[in-house]
C-alpha cells in the first residue's frame, strides 16, 4: 500500500492540539528556524534529481504496519511523522516542509526490498526512515547503495556492517550486548547462560557475540535455541531452561512471537521477580510490553540506550508530545526514540551541507551532534553510528522499566569489534 501525505495524519488530538502541544519541544530543537527557501535554490540544492521543489521536499517511511513485526514498527512511524510534524512547524529543511510516501514492508523482506526501490527510483524521495529486523535492512541495502539512497535505520542490532548509505541511529552490539553482559556478571554474579532467539541474523550473531563474551569471561553457555518469527509454542524450550537452571535467560525474542513467550514463561511457573533465573533480554521495549502486558514480564531486565521512564528534560517533552498526538495510553520504546532521531539528523546534515545531494549528506553526517535528543547527547561517528550511553532497565508490573545502570560515559559505536566476528 502507498500512503500519500494526508491533510490531518493524527488520530485522537486534533491536529490543532498536536501542533500546540509539541510547539514547547520543536522551537527549543536543534538548528536555527528562520531559514528561507529562496536563500537555497532548487537548482543549487538538487542536483541529482530528488523530490525537491521550491516549497517542500519529500522522504520515505518504510516499516511494517502488517505481519508479526507491526507490534514493533508502528512505534517507529509515529516517532518518524511526530518529528516531521515538529520540524514542518519549525519551517522546514531549508525552508522547504516535508511531505512522505509511506510504504508497508509488510514483515516479508524481499517486499521491504521492492518498496525500498519504489521509494528511490519511482518516487525519487530525500532519504528515507525505515526498517526494524536486520533482515529487512539487509534485503534494502542493496538497492541503497545501487540507487544512492540514504536509509536512516533505528534498531539496535548485530553490528558488522558500516555503510556510507545508512545512518544507524540504533546501537551496535558492542554498545547493549557485551555492556549487558558485564552489567549483569558483574552485579548479579551471573555463571550460566541459556540463549533464546527468533532465527534469523539477528539474535544468531548477537548470540555469537554474546557466547564469545561469556566464555572470554571464563562462564558457560549451558543451551542455545532459535524458533521462526511468528512462532507461538515456546513450552518446550521452557522446560529444557527448568531442567538446566541457568541464572541468566538471555532473549532476543523478535515481535508478535514475545506475548506467547513471556505468557509461557509466567504460566510455567517461573518468577521473574525472584531472579532464579533472571531475565535478560535486549529485545523488549515498552512497544513491545504493551502486547506482553506489564504482569507478565514484571521483574525481567533489559539492556538498551533508551527507556521512556528516562528523567531528563528532553525526554519529559519528548513523552508529552508524544501522548499528546496519539493518545495517553501510548507508550515509546528504544527503537521509537531512535526512529524519531532521523528525521532531526537527517535535517542537521541537509543544513551542515546546504544540500539535498545523497553524496553531500554523507559527507556532512559525522560530527553531527543533538544535544536535546530524548536519551540525551548523541553524535554521529565517522563510520555512521551514534555514540551513546548503555542503560539497565528493570520491568515494572505497569508496563515501564525502572533505570538500574547507566554507563557514565557515552559508548563509542565498534561495529566490527577485534575478536568477537
Amino acid at each position: 500500500m502507498t500512503e500519500k501525505t494526508p491533510k490531518a495524519p493524527f488520530t485522537g488530538p486534533s491536529r490543532r492540539a498536536f501542533l500546540a502541544a509539541s510547539a514547547g519541544l520543536s522551537a527549543s530543537l536543534f538548528l536555527p528556524k528562520g531559514l528561507r527557501a529562496q536563500d537555497f535554490p532548487t537548482a543549487a540544492v538538487n542536483t541529482t534529481g530528488l523530490a525537491v521543489t521550491d516549497s517542500d521536499v519529500t522522504v520515505g517511511i518504510l516499516h511494517s504496519v502488517t505481519g508479526t513485526m507491526a507490534i514493533s514498527e508502528t512505534g517507529s512511524v509515529q516517532a518518524e511523522k511526530l518529528a516531521i510534524e515538529q520540524i514542518n512547524a519549525q519551517g522546514g529543511v531549508l525552508g522547504r516542509k516535508i511531505k512522505f510516501v509511506q510504504e508497508d514492508g509488510a514483515s516479508d523482506w524481499p517486499t521491504f526490498a521492492e518498496k525500498a526501490r519504489k521509494l528511490l527510483v519511482d518516487d525519487k524521495v530525500a532519504s528515507v526512515m525505515g526498517c526494524w529486523t536486520s533482515a529487512s535492512r539487509k534485503a534494502v541495502l542493496p538497492v541503497f547503495e545501487q540507487y544512492n539512497g540514504m536509509l536512516y535505520y533505528p534498531t539496535f542490532y548485530e553490528g558488522l556492517e558500516e555503510s556510507p548509505n545508512v545512518i544507524y541511529t540504533g546501537q551496535e552490539a558492542t554498545q547493549q550486548i557485551i555492556a549487558g553482559i558485564d552489567w549483569v556478571t558483574q552485579n548479579k554474579g551471573a555463571k550460566t547462560f541459556y540463549l533464546l532467539g527468533s532465527d534469523y541474523i539477528w539474535p544468531r550473531t548477537s548470540n555469537k557475540i554474546a557466547r564469545k563474551h561469556i566464555e572470554k569471561l571464563g562462564l558457560e553457555v549451558v543451551g542455545e535455541e532459535y524458533y521462526p518469527l511468528g512462532h507461538t509454542q515456546f513450552n518446550s524450550v521452557i522446560n529444557k531452561m527448568k531442567l538446566k537452571k541457568p541464572d541468566v535467560i538471555y532473549a532476543i525474542v523478535v515481535g508478535g512471537s514475545n506475548v506467547a513467550f513471556y505468557k509461557q514463561l509466567k504460566a510455567a511457573g517461573i518468577d521473574m521477580t525472584k531472579e532464579k533465573p533472571l531475565l535478560l533480554t535486549i529485545s523488549v521495549t515498552e512497544d513491545e510490553i504493551r502486547g506482553i502486558g506489564g504482569e507478565n514480564i514484571d521483574g525481567a531486565y533489559a539492556c538498551m540506550k533508551y527507556f521512556q521512564s528516562l528523567d531528563n528534560p528532553n525526554n519529559i517533552e519528548f513523552v508529552k508530545a508524544f501522548k499528546a498526538a496519539y493518545g495517553e495510553d501510548m507508550v515509546i520504546g528504544d527503537v521509537t526514540q531512535a526512529a524519531y532521531l532521523g528525521p532531526w539528523l537527517w535535517k542537521a546534515a541537509v543544513e551542515k551541507a546546504g544540500s539535498f545531494d545523497i553524496d553531500k549528506i554523507k559527507e556532512a553526517s559525522p560530527g553531527i551532534e543533538l544535544t536535546t535528543a530524548p536519551e540525551g547527547y548523541v553524535k554521529v561517528h565517522e563510520n555512521h553510528h551514534l555514540w551513546s550511553k548503555t542503560r539497565v532497565g528493570h520491568a515494572q508490573a505497569d508496563g515501564q522499566y525502572k533505570v538500574v545502570f547507566e554507563t557514565a560515559d557515552l559508548v563509542e559505536p565498534d561495529p566490527f569489534p577485534e575478536g568477537y566476528q
